[in-house]
């Protein structure tokens, strides 16, 4: 069994009747677009949306002023930091310096100690040298 399904078709079949619904349709737009136009020049609309703007200029105001605050606080916290690492390095510096000069103090010390062994060493090989021309000459 095969239904038939109509479209639901306007009455107005004739062409000055379609013409005559779409100069209607037009002018009710036209209406339309007039009433708009008249609500948004109304005085209380155009004190509706200058209330608004100045919401919104002063919701822009505080944005910024955060926005603002909060590069200031991160600007102040990286000049810490950086503050930090610059007295930590000059730190470390001075402790790499120190270190190297008590290195280089030791390695003197170390070096005048073997320098007074050797002249004790060599006085001793001389007083032996010695002591043996005096017993060589004695015996003689």
């Amino acid at each position: 069994m095969a239904y038939k399904f109509e479209m639901n078709r306007s009455k107005n079949t004739s062409f000055a009747d379609r013409l005559s619904a779409a100069a209607d349709a037009k002018k009710a737009q036209l209406e339309r677009a007039a009433r708009a136009r008249s609500q948004a020049e109304n005085p209380a609309a155009v004190e509706r949306r200058t209330a608004r703007e100045a919401v919104r200029a002063a919701r822009d105001a505080r944005i910024a002023e955060r926005k603002a605050t909060k590069l200031a606080i991160e600007a102040h916290q990286a000049a810490a930091v950086a503050a930090a690492q610059v007295a930590e390095a000059a730190a470390r510096e001075a402790a790499l310096k120190a270190e190297q000069e008590a290195r280089d103090a030791e390695f003197a010390e170390q070096t005048a100690r073997e320098a007074a062994v050797e002249a004790e060493r060599q006085a001793a090989r001389d007083a032996r040298y010695a002591a043996r021309k005096a017993r060589k000459r004695k015996g003689r």
